[in-house]
């Protein structure tokens, strides 16, 4: 009964920025953890980040740490990834998730959006 719909994906140069956006819908976006994956071609999907229900704690993935940075507006239901400096590896599909469990949002999460294409030039 969750939806999510994501945004905001793009073609952009290596060492450029973008900020994806994902709306959720369907119940009470304040008690839900947040997070974000990616897959790109021939590969498994990967953890990319996570928040939890307040922003209290947030957690990234070592491949995009001190690149990356979610964060949350309760008011509009709406969690963001902004991701600087990209690079070329940095291209996928990138997933929104959520789950009631903060733990659970970063392995196993129960809902998950459309995904939004990020491809990074060289």
């Amino acid at each position: 009964q969750v939806q999510l719909v994501e945004s905001g994906g793009g073609l952009v140069q290596a060492g450029d920025s973008l900020r994806l956006s994902c709306a959720f819908s369907g119940r009470t976006f304040s008690i839900y953890a947040m997070g974000w994956f990616r897959q790109a071609p021939g590969k498994e999907r990967e953890f990319v980040a996570a928040i939890d229900w307040g922003a209290g704690s947030t957690y990234y993935a070592d491949s995009v740490k001190g690149r990356c940075s979610i964060s949350r507006d309760n008011a509009k239901n709406t969690v963001y990834l902004q991701m600087n400096t990209l690079k070329p590896e940095d291209t996928a599909l990138y997933y929104c998730a959520a789950d009631r469990s903060v733990t659970n949002v970063r392995h196993i999460p129960a809902y998950w959006g459309q995904g939004t294409q990020v491809t990074v030039s060289s």
